[in-house]
């Protein structure tokens, strides 16, 4: 297993390729972008269906109200879609160019919402209609999202523009910037429409869903299914956010297999589609990727070790409501040759057996989108509509991923135990001499006295803002002037300057380079830290704001 893991190891820097591929991240951050709509939406679909599940329903009238708020932000995600893509891909092209000679991210979100009218939804009398404005245009809002930041890109790298005199103020001369690649954008896609609707005899967000069916129902297949968590467990292990490289690929399917499956259950029909948010949320990565809420409880309360012991109970909590990198660095878990057949498996035996209830007992697949910070065990039965088979898998689910990590956590204790004693006392002596520096540099700052503001950035701002806070909670022991908050990776684009210090996440550490050339010029440092140094920090305040001072220093 040792020798397999060093082999995966040496492709870590082919797998961040992937992760840091712009158009892949345009569609994560599309979706990060629109989880409020998307929640949002959600809810009014709870209120007026949950009832349902205990013989109660609204009258026609009430869940006419509640199903326009659904219907006028869930209704347009395609719509919305096409612009938060496109501003996110225009961003990345703009960290490329010259600062003097940047795409205007405003005009080009404008352009997508038009090249998105024009060809992924269908005329009717009177204005559009909105059948394809959702989640069935959501490939098409990918396509749009990608063109419309290329032809800027093609515009301004070559000079194509109208040009205005000096004397006339900035914010007109950028109006008629933006007249030509908009212009080319909207007629581009104004003909292709034409072109394709004459051609294919139907819409092209219509077609393209046609096309992609096959696609969309291997994906809910054991083969399928297999292939997108297992890569997302793999992913993980290697030390890379594993969905923020699936993900993408998968999240068109996601959405819309949800509201299908609310469709039907609305008819009082089964709802069999198996992939969505929330089996990836509540059963795929129950307790985070690797299903290792079970594990962490293992570590808990069964462990002799103390570190696995020490580490099962800090990180019970916040497992639960499905934030594991504690887990995965403290452990560790991450590149751990002990643990890389049931970090895989696990997730893969979950959605199996979600499968097999769905298929073969009747049971509902998910109904509702909830917040991935819902508890795995209620997220999968409230998304499932309350169905009682749900209770059932659920003990199902941890008794399996019991006994398939339970042999290697056995193996892990006992090699930890032996261990543990020595690497204690070298833990010891070097944590003390680490920190009579660090001490030494928070003297120096305090005398300083300049007020610092320091940006934890990680996938989603879950475990950044567990480092967040313990520096805020040293700052305060220190009686020093530091301030700290936590974001996801790309909600920081505008505000690095506001920041002394950036500091990202192990999993986000392929980001560094872009992220250095983005702190260029603004007086901010940015830094990475080890899987292992970012959970220890997370844990003991004063040494996460002396991770500050050096940093800074």
């Amino acid at each position: 297993m040792k020798a397999i893991v060093g082999q995966i190891e040496k492709m870590k820097p082919f797998f961040e390729k992937i992760s840091n591929n712009p158009y892949l991240r345009a569609i994560r951050d599309g979706f990060i972008s629109l989880i409020p709509v998307i929640l949002f939406s959600s809810f009014f679909i709870l209120v007026a269906y949950v009832p349902n599940a205990f013989g109660f329903h609204w009258d026609t009238s009430i869940e006419t109200i509640l199903m326009k708020a659904y219907n006028g932000s869930m209704g347009l995600l395609g719509l919305l879609m096409s612009a938060t893509v496109t501003k996110s891909l225009t961003e990345n092209f703009n960290n490329k160019l010259p600062k003097t000679n940047q795409i205007n991210s405003t005009s080009t979100m404008i352009a997508a919402i038009i090249g998105f009218v024009i060809i992924g939804v269908d005329p009717i009398e009177g204005g559009f209609s909105s059948g394809f404005m959702g989640t069935k245009g959501l490939l098409t809002a990918f396509v749009v999202g990608f063109i419309v930041p290329n032809v800027y890109r093609f515009c301004v790298k070559n000079n194509i523009t109208v040009k205005m005199p000096e004397e006339v103020p900035g914010n007109i001369s950028q109006t008629f910037k933006d007249l030509i690649p908009i212009t080319l954008s909207t007629v581009f896609f104004w003909l292709f429409d034409l072109g394709f609707r004459s051609l294919a005899g139907a819409g092209f967000s219509e077609k393209v869903i046609e096309v992609f069916q096959p696609i969309f129902s291997a994906a809910d297949g054991y083969f399928g299914l297999a292939l997108i968590f297992g890569a997302m467990a793999f992913f993980w292990f290697v030390g890379i956010h594993g969905p923020s490289i699936v993900e993408p690929a998968v999240s068109a399917i996601y959405i819309t297999n949800v509201e299908m499956n609310m469709h039907m259950y609305q008819a009082g029909e089964h709802a069999p589609k198996i992939l969505s948010q929330g089996i990836q949320y509540f059963v795929a990565t129950l307790g985070g990727t690797g299903a290792t809420l079970v594990i962490t409880l293992m570590f808990a309360f069964l462990a002799r070790s103390k570190q696995l012991k020490t580490i099962g109970r800090a990180s019970s909590i916040p497992v639960l409501f499905g934030v594991n990198e504690p887990m995965l660095f403290g452990a560790p878990i991450v590149l751990n040759p002990m643990f890389f057949i049931p970090f895989i498996l696990a997730p893969i035996a979950n959605v199996w057996l979600f499968k097999f209830f769905v298929d073969f007992l009747g049971m509902n697949g998910f109904i509702y989108n909830l917040p991935w910070t819902t508890p795995g065990p209620i997220g999968l039965i409230m998304g499932t509509g309350f169905a009682g088979l749900s209770i059932v898998l659920m003990v199902v689910l941890l008794v399996v991923d019991f006994v398939i990590y339970f042999p290697f956590f056995k193996a892990y204790d006992n090699e930890l135990v032996a261990k543990e004693t020595t690497d204690a006392q070298v833990a010891v002596a070097t944590t003390v001499e680490e920190n009579l520096v660090a001490e030494e540099v928070a003297s120096v700052m305090k005398e300083v006295g300049d007020k610092k503001n320091v940006l934890v950035l990680c996938a989603n701002g879950a475990t950044s803002s567990m480092l967040a806070n313990a520096i805020k909670k040293g700052a305060k022991a220190k009686e020093v002037d530091v301030d700290s908050t936590a974001m996801a990776y790309g909600q920081h684009k505008d505000l690095i300057g506001d920041f002394d210090l950036i500091v990202l996440a192990p999993q986000m550490a392929s980001m560094l380079k872009e992220l250095k050339e983005d702190a260029k010029g603004k007086g901010t440092k940015a830094v990475s830290t080890t899987g292992a140094e970012y959970v220890a920090l997370a844990k003991a305040p004063e040494q996460a704001i002396n991770f500050v001072f050096e940093s800074l220093a």
